[in-house]
């Protein structure tokens, strides 16, 4: 049950920083919004999800 926790933890932090690049990059190119606002807010959504699931699973290991 730790390697799944370890597991989404990772995911967790891989999508964090590729959201912390991406979002601003996507928001300062000109016309870019309206292209990749689906996919923007898609990601947004897994990652709050991630975040409740990660908290879930965390909580039967204690």
């Amino acid at each position: 049950m730790t390697t799944a926790v370890q597991l989404l933890v990772f995911i967790l932090v891989i999508l964090s920083t590729l959201l912390v690049v991406g979002i601003p990059v996507t928001l300062a190119s000109p016309g870019q919004w309206e292209k990749s606002k689906k996919l923007v807010y898609t990601s947004a959504g897994i990652w709050a999800g991630l975040v409740i699931i990660t908290g879930v699973v965390n909580s039967f290991i204690a």
